[in-house]
């Protein structure tokens, strides 16, 4: 080697740390990330209100295809409603308006041998004429079942209420069109032990009592509780509660318009009627009824009653 060369040594560090240097950065900001948004959704839920969470539960909650509120998952909770629910006896009546004529039922000559509110001759036979009142019951139906549908619609339309279609049953009876407000597990008509209205479902009221202002049946409203023993300030039973609450929804429909000439009858039927006669006890059995009446036909000019 010549005096004065230049060497250049190359020297290969070893370790294990060399290309691995940054990813235990990721990972950390990973770490960070998750428990930051861990935290928040703890926050959420510690701040919004229990009608805020069944709101967004049933936001996320699969819908289904059909109207009905049977099933697993509904009202009835896969039971079955037993007729004994719609025949059975008994009534606190707080309210009752006596008009001339009264609400025409189809015969039954199984069960009660004539129509409810009818007048029967010595014969048994109706006063009414038949063929006269087929018309008008055509009628009727088809008015109930736009009122359904509107009643349906007003209820999805309105956030404020859409989560308790579930907990609204309409049908159409031999009585006229019944619509029910049923009470859910969490989810009360009535604050427990009273007859003031939750604030949800005075607006799920009063969207309903739009729609049956626009109907002239005259209505029945009752009050139902289920078969629990309970007994309030002043000696108060499931009697005096139920006829209080179905007061209370009559108030309010008035308050929205509904004339007094419509109210046929105001009544608490405490636990008398349940919707699951096979669990007196279950929550669907507190609910109010109301019923748009149906009407008997107009009598022709000139026939004697």
């Amino acid at each position: 080697m010549a005096d004065g060369a230049i060497v250049i040594k190359k020297i290969k560090k070893g370790g294990h740390g060399g290309h691995h240097g940054g990813a235990w950065k990721v990972a950390y900001a990973d770490f960070v990330t998750a428990m930051m948004a861990f935290f928040l959704l703890m926050w959420l839920i510690n701040t919004t209100t229990p009608e805020q969470k069944r709101g967004i539960a049933d936001y996320f909650a699969p819908q289904s295809i059909a109207e009905t509120v049977s099933g697993a998952g509904g009202i009835l909770g896969g039971r079955v409603m037993g007729e004994d629910s719609a025949k059975a006896g008994g009534a606190a009546s707080v309210f009752q308006k006596n008009s001339p004529t009264s609400p025409a039922t189809p015969t039954k000559s199984t069960e009660t041998g004539t129509a409810h509110g009818g007048a029967t001759d010595a014969n048994g036979a109706g006063s009414g004429g038949a063929a006269d009142g087929s018309g008008t019951a055509s009628n009727q139906d088809g008015d109930f079942a736009h009122a359904a549908e509107a009643i349906h619609q007003a209820i999805q339309d309105n956030p404020d209420i859409a989560m308790l279609s579930k907990q609204v049953m309409i049908e159409n009876t031999p009585q006229g069109l019944r619509i029910q407000l049923v009470d859910q597990d969490g989810r009360p008509m009535f604050q427990q032990g009273t007859s003031e209205l939750m604030p949800y479902a005075k607006k799920l009221l009063a969207a309903i009592g739009n729609i049956v202002d626009g109907l002239p049946n005259r209505v029945s409203i009752s009050g139902h509780t289920d078969s629990k023993a309970f007994e309030g300030p002043g000696g108060v039973t499931n009697w005096e509660l139920s006829a209080a609450r179905a007061n209370a929804a009559r108030a309010l429909l008035a308050s929205g318009g509904l004339s007094q000439d419509r109210i046929y009858e105001v009544a608490g039927k405490a636990g008398s009627e349940p919707l699951l006669p096979e669990d007196p006890n279950a929550s669907a059995n507190r609910r109010l009824s109301i019923v748009l009446l149906r009407e008997a036909p107009p009598v022709p000019p000139g026939h004697a009653l």
